[in-house]
């Protein structure tokens, strides 16, 4: 006869949105170590008295946010510059560590960091798990694979070698030999960098920059390691041809035709894309001096993209959350619940759904399907307590004074205030300003202010 765990916390009095797209129902929630071992209603009326229990009364009770695109290691530039040129190794190890609190903060149990500066992600997850550094569950790309094109970062990626979060290989020799070196050092998931920005396209999102021999070569190699493949994919033929290769989760796959459609859901590659840069800078972007031009291109992007990545949805493509925390525009702790609302209003999920894309099946960005992500009996015990109703309003997860209690592995978190920081010098480029400064731009202000010019 198996022997039942000890029940070490009863979580009662609450409303549980499990996570998996059920509707609401009043439940407690009994946990035995880091597991949740049952879910019904009336077990705080029949547990042992002397049972350790938290009052619920009146809140959510919910799986914990997993963020499926996260970069902890690049500390918020405001461009690749910053990002590759004012970065130091050991003191970007030290910050993200301090910045994973963050996450904490915001209702984050879980997230992966797609690609990391020098090999930081391998080691914060490690310090993590070791219990050196508090934090969510956590999984880690190394060195994104570009080719000599440059991703996104174009010239200022060299023709060889690595800079910031990339490493460039010409070869199939070179692709094979970096990907069975990330994997020996521990990554979890191997990241390409498929498409890139040119100085003269003539096609929409960017250019894929890898052939179909290429990518399938990165997942043969991988996947004889025991290890998945992860592509940035901007553009329809991209991502049909990172699907038809065998990635295994592709990120953005925006601008989808007809045959990409076809093959993401053929293959069934689950698909992050991404929005809440695009969203925060189109709707937010005017803040921080971002043109009105910038503003309705990115906004252009998910009204062009959102119809496919619906239809692929509708035909069981996962979609999942991620917000590529970790830039000037979506700092850490600030904007995690923001995916799931763009989700909701601009793909057209129902908040359910939505909530299941950021906890249940962002499980699988964890190599942890069926295991956390949930409120259900077996699960990994990460959960949080809202002041809110998210199954009717998704942002509610965005204000952090509704988030009243975080647990992880079945421990409750005592987070203490962030303290606000200093950036050490050097870190950040610096900037005069945010344009040249031209007698037409003297001229027009004082011809706004009303001044003689």
């Amino acid at each position: 006869m198996t022997e039942q765990p000890t029940p070490t916390l009863l979580i009662h009095g609450g409303t549980v949105i499990d996570g998996l797209g059920n509707p609401p129902v009043r439940a407690d929630v009994l946990l035995a170590g880091d597991r949740i071992v049952e879910l019904a209603a009336g077990l705080a009326a029949r547990a042992a008295p002397d049972l350790p229990r938290l009052d619920a009364s009146g809140l959510t009770v919910m799986p914990g946010l997993i963020d499926a695109h996260c970069h902890i290691s690049f500390d918020e530039p405001n461009s690749n510059d910053e990002l590759f040129f004012h970065r130091r190794e050991g003191l970007a190890a030290i910050i993200a560590a301090a910045n994973v609190s963050k996450l904490l903060a915001a209702g984050v149990t879980g997230f992966f960091d797609a690609d990391s500066l020098w090999e930081i992600g391998v080691d914060l997850r490690d310090a993590i798990e070791a219990g050196i550094v508090r934090g969510p569950r956590m999984t880690t790309g190394g060195n994104a694979l570009l080719t000599s094109v440059g991703g996104t970062a174009g010239r200022l990626i060299p023709d060889e070698g690595r800079r910031g979060y990339g490493v460039v290989v010409h070869s199939r020799d070179d692709i094979v030999r970096e990907v069975r070196r990330q994997i020996k050092i521990g990554v979890d998931w191997i990241k390409v960098h498929v498409t890139g920005l040119t100085p003269r396209q003539r096609v929409k999102g960017e250019v894929q920059v890898w052939s179909y021999e290429e990518l399938k070569l990165v997942c043969d190699t991988a996947h004889e390691l025991g290890t998945p493949v992860v592509g940035h994919c901007r553009g329809a033929s991209s991502t049909r041809d990172a699907a038809r290769a065998g990635f295994d989760m592709i990120l953005h796959a925006t601008y989808m035709d007809e045959a990409a459609l076809e093959a993401v859901v053929t293959h069934r590659v689950p698909i992050v894309p991404t929005f809440t840069f695009q969203a925060n800078l189109a709707d937010h972007g005017a803040a921080v001096g971002a043109s009105e031009g910038i503003r309705k291109l990115f906004q252009k992007e998910i009204t062009d993209s959102a119809v496919m990545l619906k239809r692929a949805f509708d035909a069981g493509v996962p979609l999942l959350c991620g917000t590529e925390s970790g830039f000037s525009l979506t700092p850490y702790g600030d904007w995690h619940y923001r995916e799931l609302e763009v989700f909701v209003r601009d793909l057209g999920l129902t908040p359910l759904q939505a909530i299941a894309a950021a906890t249940s099946a962002n499980a699988f960005a964890l190599g942890l399907a069926g295991e956390t992500g949930a409120v259900a009996v077996g699960r990994l015990a990460d959960l949080l307590l809202v002041d809110g109703d998210p199954s009717r309003d998704v942002t509610v997860l965005g204000d952090r004074q509704r988030l009243k209690q975080v647990i992880l592995g079945g421990e409750l978190l005592n987070l203490p205030a962030i303290p606000p920081r200093r950036d050490p010098p050097g870190w950040r480029a610096p900037h005069y300003g945010t344009q040249i400064l031209r007698q037409s731009v003297v001229s027009r202000l004082h011809k706004h202010n009303g001044e003689p010019t």
